[in-house]
Parts: C-alpha cells; sequence; structure tokens
C-alpha cells in the first residue's frame, strides 16, 4: 500500500495507456482528498480512452457478480471502461471477500494488450485499520492492482497546505509574522473540514485579484467553517494543548454534540493514561505498554510526551474531576465543580497541561 505521493508519480509516469493498471484501491477518510485523488486518475483514464463509466454501491443484497463480470464484459459501444465500486464500511463480508479474492485472481490472471487493458476498476474505502489491511481479500487486491492510502491532515499541516491552495491559484500571504499569522487563522477557522478550507480558499480567488493577500484581506473575508470532533479533542487533552482544547469546547457545544459522548471518551483516556503511568512508573516498556493497549497513529507519539508531563497526583483529581462531571451530567450533586460541566472538562485539561 502506497501513499498519495506515489500515486503522483505514478501519474506522472503514464505516458502510454500501457502503463495504466487495471485495479487501484484507494483508502481514506477525508472526502475532498480521496475526491481529488479519483478525479485526477480518471482525467487521465478518459484521456486514454477510458469514456464509459459506471458506478458500484456494496449495500445489503448486492450482487457481487457486477463486480466479477465488470472486466469481462465489453462495452456495446467499444470504448474503454471505468468501474467504480464504493464499499462505505470497508466490510465486504463472508461472500464479498471470496469475491474480491476471485476478482483479484481474474485482473492478475488477465493479460493487458498494447493499449492497456479494456476496463480500469477503481475501489473505493474508508481508512483501514490494520486487520483489514492485512485480511486475505484486501492483500488479493494490493497485489493485483495499486493500493493508495490518503492520510488526513494534521493540525500543523493545515497552514503549509494552504499557502500552496493559494499558491495554485497566483496568490500567497504575506511575508513575516503577518503571513504565518494571517495562514494560522485560516487553519483554525476551517479546521477538521477541508472541503470548506477549500471552499473558502477558492472564495479569496474569488474576492480579490492574483498576487500578495493581507492579514486584513483574509480575516474579513474568512468564515467560521471549523468542526472539530471527541479525537481529535482528546489528541489535544493528551497534548496540553488548553487553548485548543477550549476552542475544540466550545465547537463541539456550539454543535450540540452529545455531552455524555465526550465524557465517556475523556474518561477511558484518562483510564488509559492512568494505567500507563502507573505501569511506566514501575519500569515497564512505554511502547509494549501502547501495543498492548491498542494505541496508533498520532497518539503514540501523544501518550509518551503525556506520561512525562503529567503528574500522578493531578492525574488522580482529573479522573476524579472526570467521575465527579459524569454525575453531574446525570443530573447529579457534584461540589466542588463549575455550575457547567463544559467548564469543569476544561478543568480537566488544565490538570493535564
Amino acid at each position: 500500500m502506497v501513499k498519495s505521493d506515489a500515486l503522483q508519480v505514478h501519474l506522472k509516469s503514464l505516458g502510454s495507456s500501457a502503463a495504466i493498471k487495471p485495479l487501484y484501491i484507494f483508502s481514506g477518510d477525508e472526502p475532498l482528498l480521496m475526491m481529488e485523488a479519483i478525479d485526477q486518475l480518471r482525467a487521465v483514464a478518459r484521456k486514454m480512452g477510458y469514456t464509459e463509466r459506471e458506478v458500484l454501491l456494496q449495500e445489503r443484497g448486492f450482487d457481487w457478480s457486477q463486480l466479477l463480470n465488470a472486466g469481462q464484459t465489453m462495452s456495446l459501444f467499444g470504448d474503454k471502461r471505468w468501474v467504480e465500486l464504493r464499499i462505505p464500511t470497508g466490510k465486504p463480508g463472508r461472500d464479498g471477500a471470496e469475491a474480491l479474492k476471485q476478482f483479484s485472481a481474474q485482473i492478475q490472471a488477465q493479460a493487458a494488450g498494447p493499449d492497456g487493458p479494456d476496463t480500469i476498476v477503481c475501489i473505493i474505502l474508508p481508512r483501514l485499520d490494520g486487520k483489514t489491511k492485512t485480511s486475505a481479500w484486501f492483500s488479493a487486491l494490493d497485489d493485483a492492482g495499486m493500493a493508495i492510502q490518503l492520510d488526513s491532515l494534521e493540525r500543523s499541516q493545515l497552514p503549509h497546505w494552504i499557502a500552496g491552495r493559494l499558491k495554485k491559484q497566483d496568490q500567497e500571504v504575506e511575508s513575516g509574522p503577518a503571513g504565518q499569522r494571517a495562514l494560522a487563522f485560516i487553519a483554525e477557522q476551517v479546521e477538521g473540514n477541508l472541503i470548506a478550507a477549500h471552499q473558502e480558499i477558492q472564495k479569496l480567488g474569488l474576492l480579490y485579484p492574483t498576487g500578495v493577500l493581507t492579514e486584513e484581506q483574509i480575516r474579513s473575508a474568512i468564515l467560521k467553517v471549523a468542526r472539530y470532533n471527541v479525537f481529535e479533542l482528546t489528541e489535544a487533552m493528551l497534548a496540553g494543548d488548553l487553548a485548543r482544547l477550549n476552542q475544540m469546547l466550545d465547537g463541539l457545544k456550539g454543535e450540540g454534540e452529545a455531552l455524555v459522548l465526550i465524557l465517556w471518551s475523556v474518561t477511558e483516556e484518562l483510564r488509559t493514561l492512568s494505567k500507563l503511568k502507573a505501569a511506566s512508573d514501575a519500569g515497564e516498556s512505554v511502547q509494549q505498554l501502547m501495543r498492548v493497549n491498542r494505541i496508533w497513529g498520532n497518539k503514540e507519539r501523544l501518550y509518551p510526551m503525556a506520561l512525562k508531563r503529567v503528574q500522578a497526583l493531578k492525574l488522580r483529581r482529573a479522573m476524579q474531576v472526570a467521575a465527579s462531571l459524569d454525575r453531574q451530567a446525570k443530573g447529579l450533586y457534584a461540589p466542588d465543580l463549575p455550575a457547567d460541566p463544559w467548564d469543569g472538562l476544561r478543568l480537566v485539561g488544565n490538570l493535564l497541561r
């Protein structure tokens, strides 16, 4: 499985249709990045004559023979075909897994002619966990074609990404601190919502001419479209980033997110952190503890930092506050806490700074 930069290299190398693959698999949770990557490949394929398009959606009762027939059925008009199979859950089920393995074998057995394959199949999946990536059906697809993982952008990558998007429309921010503040401001407003970020950047292209954008112009044009989730909230908590945590709590509260869900997620994170803190203080390996507790992704970096930063006494206090907040959210009396449980969550974040 390759990353998006490998796809870009592959697309640039496609000088003829003979080099294009019969199967591509896309995996990711960021709709904008997925859409753009698939559109790029499809644009290249269209220039090579793959003009007939068919879209299949795997849902309950889906007939997997449609996929098996896709690579064998010729177009009625003699055109080359582009077939998309969307698997929204990323779980094809037992019958689907067998069909995908059979389809992979079918693809590998077919020899492409001098003009490339008659049909290109593009399978679209959500972000996959480690277990799915090692499954027999996905490994078979990966062997038969090209599997691309499109990672979501981290908060720290947003300013650079925004600057690159502005450059594509011949715009840029001011040099120096003012420009960096402007990029940080855009990132703050659109965090967690790349489609909205894309739209806001396009709006800047419509409102202002090419060239340098001032911080004042950007602030007057950009709308607040940030969209946070509970997972990002707990990351901010583990990082000790109180300012970002408070901003996310304001956003989640304003969006009507269920407080009980946030409390549950925060409490689970505190329990895991407490367990790891006790074990690491006893001399056990932090890396081994994280593997046992299935801590992956960005949190692999955040947990060791939190373990070094947070004192055991403050961690115990944070867990006590979380337990009291749970009672408060259920309508029970909780002494020594703010009247608003959302403010109590800020207290938990302050203890983990």
